[in-house]
């Protein structure tokens, strides 16, 4: 399981495309939405959390881009004559995805710290990087998910549209203050929603709410499911 865990992150710390598109494209819309004009310190906070919550979804997602090739070469028929079940191979390639999404966490904090002067206190910024980090798994699956039931394109297009639904959905982007009353009731159900609150209740200094962890953790099971389901039925059609 370990060696699987090393294996799979070192091939997708190696994918240029991931390390630039991941990285770069939420820093700068962070910095771009935070500059144009005049920006308080707390929309530049609130942004940063944000943009530190797209860049992540985005990474997760991505995860599935490099399931769908391993199906397309073979690798995942390899994989099935090993001793592990489906839900170890999930699970190791779940752990590959939350490596893959701290690069993303760490440079638009670093952004928001050294370029747009947002302080916070020491335990805030490690809290705010670990919460971002441990909530990404939700998203990880998801992109399992579909890179375990769908051709690699349709993966791609697939999960391009679901981190911006969610972006814009989930008020990552833009404040949910800004969104009609029936679609900020929509908001607080989505996993993005829940997943940018956890970083916005740390930057104020404070826990996250009870219902933000049980909605995470709902999504949590639900794409962890459809993960683990998907790689099965994998099995059956390749």
């Amino acid at each position: 399981m370990l060696d699987y865990l090393w294996l799979e992150t070192r091939r997708t710390l190696r994918d240029t495309g991931f390390v630039i598109g991941g990285i770069a494209m939420p820093v700068m819309m962070y910095l771009l939405f935070t500059n144009l004009g005049e920006a308080d310190g707390g929309w530049r906070t609130a942004s940063m959390v944000g943009m530190a919550a797209y860049g992540a979804v985005g990474s997760a997602l991505n995860t599935g881009g490099g399931v769908a090739e391993d199906r397309a070469i073979g690798w995942l028929r390899q994989l099935r004559v090993t001793p592990m079940t489906a839900r170890e191979v999930v699970v190791g390639r779940a752990l590959t995805g939350s490596v893959t999404v701290l690069p993303a966490i760490v440079a638009v904090l670093a952004a928001g710290g050294l370029v747009n002067g947002v302080r916070l206190a020491a335990w805030q910024w490690a809290a705010l990087a670990v919460l971002l980090w441990l909530g990404s798994f939700p998203f990880t699956l998801l992109g399992l998910g579909n890179g375990y039931r769908l051709t690699g394109p349709t993966t791609g297009v697939v999960n391009m549209v679901c981190n911006l639904g969610l972006a814009v959905v989930g008020g990552l982007w833009f404040p949910v203050e800004l969104f009609p009353g029936w679609l900020r009731t929509l908001s607080a159900c989505t996993p993005a929603n829940r997943f940018a609150r956890l970083g916005l209740s740390v930057a104020d200094g404070h826990a996250p709410a009870p219902d933000v962890i049980l909605v995470l953790a709902a999504w949590l099971l639900v794409f962890g499911s459809y993960a683990v389901l998907s790689y099965r039925r994998s099995g059956r059609t390749a």
